[in-house]
Order: C-alpha cells, then structure tokens, then sequence
C-alpha cells in the first residue's frame, strides 16, 4: 500500500507527566523530525512541540468531529479522567471534558495509539484509591472499564494500539508510527500491545543473567548480582524490549543497578513496595514465567551449589 501523500496526526495529552513526549524527543533512528520529514506528516497538534494557540487546535477537534477534517492517526498521551461523577470535569480543555473529546475523537479516527502505560491501562494516575477515576483508553489495568468499549475498534478495524512504557521507548513509538504509514499495522497480542515489542522479557538480555541462573541474589544496591530474588526486580516476567533494545543505544536499568519496575504492565504501579521482593519463606510469590513453584525450589539450592568462583567472586561485570 502506498504511503498517504498527507496523513495527520493528532497527539493529545490526558493525565500525564509528558515523559512519553520526552521520551519521544529522544528517537533517533529515525528522529521525529526526520519522521514528519519523510512522510509528510501533517501535526494537527503535539502539546510540547506546536506552537499554534489553543483555539486553534479547538477549531481542528470541531473541523474533525464535523467529518470536514479527516484523522489519520490519534496518539493519546496520559490516563482518562472521568471523575467527579463521570462527568470527565476533572480534566478539561476549555471547559470541555478531555476523555469526552478524546472519544469522540477516537470514532473518526483511522488508527489510535496509547502512549505510554497511562493511556494504555490507567497507569499512577488510575492507582487506589484513584479519586479522579482515571482509566485507559480501552482497559483499566488490563480489563475492561476503559474510555472506550472492550469491542470498540477504529476506522481500519483495530482496537485500540497500546505502546505501554513509563515511559514507553523512543523506537517503539517511532516504529509503531511508521507501521501504520507504511499500511502494514502491528500484529497485537493479548493486551493489544505491538508483538513485536512486547513478546520478549526484560530478563532476556539483561548482563545480569548469570548470576539469576547460578542463584547468585543480591539483597542490597550497589553489587553485581542478580537483583530479583531479593530486591524486587519485574524482568523475569515482563514483557519488554528494554534489555535487547537499549535506551539510548547503551543502558537499561538492570544494567545501572536498578531492578525492572514492569512499567509496560497493565498493573503498573503494582500495589507492593517497588524494591523489595514479596515471599513465602525463602520462595518468592511471583516466579518467572513458565517456572512451577516445585521446580524452582529444587532448581534454587543445585544452582548456587553449582555456581563458578567467578561468579561467586561477581568477576562477571554488569
């Protein structure tokens, strides 16, 4: 399919702190001007980056909403406020409820992309005891009870298109963008996350592998170890780019020293202390995927026995 000889675009933030537009500033390969450059992006509005007055991006949502502008693409940035009373008057733009514009917006739409883990599932925002009753665009914490309806799909025919992050990467919003320009939409998984980027864990690619293998837990910052079984690490069950697509091209948190946090997950922030592993006895609750309870405890004790000096001695570097 060719590309559109002019698509727009229209990138509106909700409930947001703009981290996925800061992350967003940060793509390089391509960079965002060099997208909007290469095909002849129309930017109806981007909060951080257009300079034209309010009014005139009210003007736009009036022209859409009256089928005399079209809507290629609308990216939502941030977390659905409904409240008080489902009335959406917590979040307003001159004087009209956000999530409300956003919904009307999203039925003349032809795709609709969640940036970020706010737009997608609710994210900080929608966590208890949530008093602003903020949700996703199309999911509350990976259910039902989002802005729009479980069977809600755009013009194309697809539901809602959620790159969950907090913030979600640069390139995974730069390569789900330049999918639905190029005419081939992401396939989507259960979440309707873009495969692509959310069928691999954090923990593949993370330098701290060995020491998760050989048992070799820390139980403080600072180390080498694996930071999992102690300090609260999400990658075993995460599923994300962060460690084979690297932010910036050179790092991730693992390998500063800080454990995953699961942001892409639909029950980000998860209701526990983010660095501190929640057990039964010496077994953690929550086990990497695919790793039954009575597996792991028999694999725990042969793994640390069988562990080298080298990697008791941490001569394995991060």
């Amino acid at each position: 399919m060719p590309v559109m000889s002019r698509t727009n675009l229209l990138w509106l933030q909700a409930g947001s702190c703009s981290g996925d537009t800061m992350s967003l500033l940060c793509a390089d390969d391509p960079s965002w001007p060099e997208l909007v450059s290469q095909y002849n992006l129309d930017i109806i509005w981007q909060p951080s980056l257009s300079s034209r007055p309010v009014s005139a991006l009210l003007q736009d949502v009036d022209a859409i909403l009256a089928d005399e502008k079209s809507l290629n693409i609308l990216c939502i940035e941030g977390s659905l406020a409904l409240g008080p009373n489902n009335t959406g008057m917590f979040d307003t733009i001159n004087n009209r409820p956000k999530a409300f514009m956003i919904k009307e917006l999203a039925d003349k739409a032809d795709y609709v992309v969640a940036v970020g883990t706010c737009s997608a599932y609710g994210g900080v925002p929608a966590s208890p005891p949530n008093p602003t009753e903020c949700t996703g665009m199309q999911s509350f914490k990976g259910a039902a009870k989002g802005l729009l309806d479980e069977h809600w799909v755009s013009n194309k025919g697809l539901p809602v298109i959620n790159i969950s992050g907090c913030p979600v990467h640069p390139n995974v919003i730069i390569q789900t963008i330049t999918s639905l320009l190029e005419g081939y939409p992401p396939e989507l998984n259960a979440l309707n996350q873009p495969k692509e980027h959310y069928s691999t864990m954090v923990h593949q690619g993370c330098t701290r592998n060995e020491y998760h293998e050989y048992d070799i837990e820390e139980d403080e910052f600072g180390k080498e170890g694996c930071l999992f079984y102690n300090l609260g690490c999400q990658g075993p069950y995460t599923m994300a780019t962060c460690n084979s697509q690297l932010w910036n091209k050179q790092s991730s948190k693992t390998r500063a020293g800080v454990p995953c946090i699961g942001c892409v997950s639909p029950d980000f922030p998860r209701n526990a202390p983010l660095f501190k592993t929640d057990k039964v006895g010496d077994i953690p609750v929550s086990l990497p995927l695919g790793v039954s309870r009575a597996r792991y405890m028999a694999y725990k004790d042969l793994a640390n026995d069988a562990a080298p000096v080298r990697i008791i001695e941490r001569r394995v570097k991060p």
